[in-house]
């Protein structure tokens, strides 16, 4: 004979309890038992930890991932205004106004573009090559 314990709960607890008691068809009591023993065996605390070890390797990966991405966006963002700024002329006086309307409008195509390309899912990221070796005139593109 088994000593006998006597357990409080909540009630919503209890009804999950005895729900999944009638589905299986076996007591209260083993269903209670068979979850005290498997909270108290080491093997629970080995699995709960290797979850969480699997969930934080998948977490670094992932912001390992961001990191490279922030990283590559932060290069060709100052690879582009490195080359515009030493490619564009500063315009006169009298086309400044024009130029500026003329910026607008390309402005509102690029952004335009931009949202047809996200909404398609496809990311610039994801298109490099990153298993191409560093040439050793790595810069030889910018001015």
């Amino acid at each position: 004979m088994k000593p006998r314990l006597s357990v409080y709960l909540e009630a919503e607890l209890l009804d999950r309890l005895e729900a999944y008691a009638e589905r299986r068809g076996v007591s209260k009591s083993m269903i209670a038992e068979a979850a005290v023993a498997s909270f108290l065996s080491p093997d629970a605390a080995e699995r709960q930890e290797a979850a969480l070890v699997r969930r934080l390797d998948r977490l670094n990966r992932h912001a390992d991932r961001l990191e490279r991405d922030v990283g590559i966006g932060i290069e060709m963002l100052a690879l582009f205004v490195r080359f515009w700024l030493t490619a564009t002329p500063a315009l006169p006086e009298a086309a400044q106004a024009a130029a500026r309307a003329k910026g607008r409008e390309r402005y509102g195509a690029f952004v335009e573009s931009l949202g047809r390309r996200l909404a398609t899912g496809r990311a610039f990221s994801r298109e490099l090559s990153f298993d191409l070796p560093a040439s050793s005139g790595e810069n030889s593109t910018t001015p």
